[in-house]
């Protein structure tokens, strides 16, 4: 049996330094909202008309001097981020009215 080496590093347990900051409990709400790519309205996923999410979407990307694609890729991109973090907990209705946003925000900007 090969005999294992004990290292010649002594390190008392508990006295490694961490540099990282602790995350934070929602990071992808502090994306939704604090995003370079666009300032989204307020409560714009939670509107009842997937029409007035894909307007507000598109007015948010088109007014944007931050973002770093197109405007239809920004709006596209954060509604399907939205969908995407919110997984299994988005309710079925609201994911319904999310995805047929998607469509209407294709409609928006005449990409059918």
């Amino acid at each position: 049996m090969a005999e294992r080496r004990k290292s010649t590093h002594s390190r008392k347990a508990g006295t490694r330094k961490t540099t990282r900051k602790a995350s934070p409990k929602r990071w992808s709400q502090r994306v939704t909202r604090e995003s370079d790519a666009l300032d989204l309205k307020r409560g714009v996923f939670k509107q009842t008309s997937a029409k007035k999410i894909a307007v507000s979407l598109k007015r948010s990307a088109e007014r944007s001097s931050r973002r770093k694609g197109g405007a239809y890729r920004s709006a596209l991109s954060m509604l399907t981020f939205y969908i995407n973090r919110a997984g299994k907990t988005l309710p079925k209705t609201q994911r319904t009215r999310l995805e047929r946003a998607k469509a209407e925000l294709k409609h928006q900007f005449g990409r059918e």
